[in-house]
């Protein structure tokens, strides 16, 4: 990784972020400080606006207004120079599935720069790491969905970025992938990088981050290290149901005609 970001300064800083979808507001004024060497967690309920956020962040998705700074480099006036410095695993991943896992990462690494010697070696460090070893020769289009999510983790590593977005990572992962992706990302932000990915399973993200920004209805609640979002509830679950307004809904009170006695 370079050592571009000064000290202190964070990692992506997002300012008055918008987006909009003809009528429906996705996105509605973000304001986000992501910290360096982290592990950042952007959590939320399914439509809260983290895939969008996330898309625009990365340059996936030109917002309305508002800009995204990662490391000091404007994601929309200078592209290339945030695009080399992130790697990115999205949300429905799309391969080159008509390659075997190994061509994907050889070829990965070309169109990132990389000298084609250096690109295999990293490849194949990836593939044993990944324990996707016995099937670099496989296509693409046969692997599994955890082996779909780490051969796209794989490929945002290649060239050893300085922060990594993950959109869902762990989203229908068997729990054998999900221990190996879990560890991989440790080992990653313990050498001083910054991982940021979005979920709505408060467990995973109470286990893995040390900051989260809570983002509902296309806002952001509630960002800061884990232990000040969480505050005095029980747990970041409590905390974020009552930080979305969820908090005490009795989700059956009007099923009354639902179970045994109905029938």
């Amino acid at each position: 990784m370079t050592d571009d970001i000064p000290t202190g300064a964070p990692a992506v800083r997002v300012e008055g972020l918008w987006k909009r979808f003809g009528e429906q507001v996705a996105v509605a004024g973000v304001d986000l400080e992501l910290p360096a060497g982290r592990f950042v967690g952007l959590v939320g309920p399914n439509g809260a606006g983290k895939t969008t956020t996330l898309s625009m962040v990365t340059g996936l998705l030109r917002p309305d207004s508002g800009r995204v700074l990662i490391g000091g480099a404007d994601v929309w006036t200078d592209p290339a120079a945030v695009k080399s410095r992130i790697g990115v695993l999205p949300e429905g991943l799309r391969l080159f599935e008509r390659l075997s896992g190994r061509e994907l990462l050889g070829y990965m690494g070309r169109l990132r720069g990389l000298p084609g010697a250096e690109a295999d070696k990293r490849a194949g460090q990836l593939l044993d790491v990944l324990d996707l070893a016995g099937a670099r020769h496989k296509l693409v289009v046969d692997y599994s969905t955890g082996m779909r999510k780490k051969i796209g983790l794989a490929a945002a590593l290649l060239h050893n970025p300085e922060v990594l977005f993950l959109d869902e990572p762990f989203e229908g992962v068997d729990p054998v992938s999900a221990q190996t992706i879990r560890q991989v990302l440790e080992r990653y932000t313990a050498s001083g990088a910054t991982v940021v990915f979005s979920s709505h399973v408060m467990e995973l993200v109470e286990s893995l981050c040390d900051w989260v920004a809570v983002m509902s209805a296309g806002r952001i609640r509630a960002q800061g290290p884990l232990a000040e979002v969480r505050g005095a509830a029980a747990s970041l679950q409590d905390s974020f149901l009552e930080l979305v307004g969820a908090h005490g809904r009795d989700a059956g009170q009007s099923l009354d005609w639902l179970g045994g006695a109905a029938r």
